[in-house]
């Protein structure tokens, strides 16, 4: 585990910001030349929200994974600023093809419709995440308020969930893995805290 750890911090962040978009910009390619069905924009929307959301469990997974052995922090920017490309995308399509950028339309959809309202809080929770995760930010602020400020990952995880939940019809198994996983990672983290205090 050690070496994989020595690996894991020598390895460059930048390799993940170049290689992250791929899949969105293939998909997209995908789909404007006609290769994804009868519904792109439907499969666009779809699969850059589902990306989002494991970007965001993978997130959430560094800090059990680090209690294991397995150190991940210096990859967990990454994967945050990744799962905000990939939800701005999924928002995106919708802006774009379905909306058409018509802003009376976009405002009742969202009043009108709680998956879409629900979608639209997840985004705006992750907007200050963004914005905050540089060096320059965590200085400004300092760690400890930087650190009470990126808690929103918790509620936004679970917003993005239950995002899911209400735009799939029927009750498919896959949202609820998902939810499954994120509530079981937020139930442990009291134990982390906890274990930590005792020390």
């Amino acid at each position: 585990m050690n070496k994989i750890n020595r690996f894991l911090q020598k390895f460059p962040n930048w390799v993940f910001y170049i290689l992250g978009p791929i899949p969105a910009i293939w998909l997209f390619y995908q789909a404007i030349n006609g290769n994804l069905g009868l519904d792109p924009v439907d499969r666009l929307e779809n699969q850059y929200g589902i990306w989002a959301l494991q970007l965001i469990i993978a997130g959430l997974c560094v800090s059990p994974l680090r209690k294991i052995g397995l150190n991940l922090i210096k990859q967990r920017r990454p994967i945050g600023l990744l799962a905000f490309f990939y939800t701005f995308a999924h928002l995106l399509v919708w802006l774009w093809f379905d909306q058409g950028w018509d802003l009376f339309r976009i405002w009742t959809e969202v009043v009108k419709r709680p998956f879409i309202t629900v979608g639209m809080v997840g985004f705006v929770l992750m907007i200050p995440l963004a914005i905050s995760s540089n060096n320059r930010i965590i200085r400004k602020i300092g760690p400890k308020k930087w650190r009470k400020l990126h808690l929103l990952t918790y509620p936004l995880a679970i917003i993005g969930a239950a995002h899911f939940l209400l735009v799939v019809k029927g009750w498919p198994l896959e949202p609820f893995v998902y939810l499954g996983i994120i509530l079981v990672l937020l139930l442990m983290r009291p134990l982390w805290l906890n274990r930590r205090v005792s020390r």
